[in-house]
C-alpha cells in the first residue's frame, strides 16, 4: 500500500489534532460549573450519504453546560457525481468505467453549542457544531472484488472539517442519542482518479479520466452514546 500526501503530512496533522484534544479540553474544562455536573459519552455513529452507509466512534465532554467537546473518527464510502450504477440480469451490480473506489476516513476534533437551554426543555437539545481535523482518502481498484481490492490500494491524506445542527432527544441521563445534519469538507487538490471521463474518450486508445478532488459531502449522522 502507498501513500500520497496533499500538503501538511498526515503524521504531523493527527500529532496536532490529538495534542489539542488532550490539552485544550482540560483546559476548558476549568468552568465555574462543579466537575460532577458535566457530562462524558462514548459512543458510535452511524453516517448515511449519498455514497451509502458509513459508521464510527466518537468521545464527548462537556466544556460548560451549553458547550461540549468532542473526538470521533469514522470511515465511509464516496463516489464520483459522475457514477451510473447498472445491474445484470444476473443480479451483479456494476458502474461501467469506475477506476477506483473510496474508502474516506477522518479523524476530527471540535465543539458543539447547545442552542436554546433556557427556552426548550431537556428531552430536546438542538445544537450546532464544527469540527477539523487529518483525512485519509483509501483508493482501492474498482474491478477487483471489494475485499480483495483493499490489499492493493493507495493510502491518500489531506485536511479536512465539517459543520453541522442536529439535536440530542430523550431525557435518560446515561443515554446520548440524537441526530445531526453535517456537510463534510475533505479536499484533495490534485485529484485522484476515479473513472474514465465518457464525455472526452473518443476511443480505446484516447482515454480521458475523471479526478475526484472532493471528498466530503452531506451527511445525515445518528448519535448513539453512554453517558456517565
Amino acid at each position: 500500500m502507498r501513500r500520497h500526501s496533499d500538503g501538511i503530512g498526515f503524521l504531523g496533522i493527527t500529532t496536532l489534532v490529538l495534542f489539542l484534544a488532550l490539552t485544550a479540553f482540560p483546559v476548558l474544562a476549568q468552568s465555574d460549573v462543579p466537575a460532577d455536573d458535566l457530562r462524558k459519552a462514548w459512543g458510535f455513529d452511524v453516517l448515511i450519504s449519498d455514497g451509502g452507509i458509513g459508521a464510527g466512534g466518537f468521545y464527548w465532554r462537556e466544556i460548560t453546560p451549553t458547550i461540549a467537546g468532542f473526538i470521533s473518527l469514522s470511515v465511509s464510502e464516496s463516489k464520483d457525481s459522475q457514477e451510473k450504477e447498472y445491474m445484470t440480469i444476473w443480479g451483479e451490480k456494476f458502474v461501467p468505467g469506475k477506476i477506483n473506489r473510496f474508502l474516506v476516513v477522518p479523524l476530527q476534533i471540535g465543539a458543539q453549542y447547545r442552542l436554546f437551554k433556557d427556552q426548550i426543555m431537556d428531552n430536546f437539545r438542538p445544537f450546532i457544531s464544527v469540527g477539523i481535523g487529518p483525512s485519509l482518502i483509501y483508493a482501492s481498484p474498482y474491478e477487483q472484488s471489494f475485499f480483495k481490492a483493499l490489499g492493493s490500494g493507495k493510502a491518500y491524506h489531506t485536511l479536512g472539517g465539517f459543520i453541522g445542527a442536529g439535536a440530542y432527544v430523550g431525557s435518560d441521563p446515561s443515554n446520548l442519542v440524537g441526530v445531526n445534519f453535517r456537510y463534510y469538507f475533505v479536499p484533495y487538490f490534485s485529484g485522484i482518479t476515479s473513472m474514465i471521463d465518457a464525455e472526452k474518450t473518443t476511443s480505446e486508445d484516447d482515454l480521458h479520466f475523471r479526478r475526484k478532488k472532493q471528498f466530503g459531502g452531506f451527511f445525515i449522522t445518528f448519535t448513539f452514546g453512554s453517558m456517565r
